[in-house]
């Protein structure tokens, strides 16, 4: 079954291809450790986070159902330029 297109949207939106995010607890998948991070690379009309975990595996996260968090990306220090030293 289809997730409603404006939660879809807004999932879209929350978690973009690239963005950072921890799992707390995946039901049902003991081989998939509390802690573990990754990459989320596509989400599906079903609202299923695709995720390009640490570990190698790519199993999706479903919200509602499995505990994660997004990681928040590192702020750049004021006045550093990316290659600077």
């Amino acid at each position: 079954m289809e997730m409603k297109p404006e939660r879809l949207e807004s999932l879209r939106k929350q978690y973009p291809v690239g963005t950072r995010v921890k799992l707390k607890c995946m039901s049902e998948e003991s081989n998939m450790p509390c802690g573990l991070e990754g990459e989320v690379f596509y989400i599906d009309s079903l609202g299923s986070i695709h995720t390009k975990w640490d570990n190698g595996s790519t199993l999706a996260l479903i919200p509602g159902k499995d505990s994660f968090e997004k990681i928040p990306k590192p702020e750049q220090k004021e006045g550093m330029q990316l290659g600077s030293i």
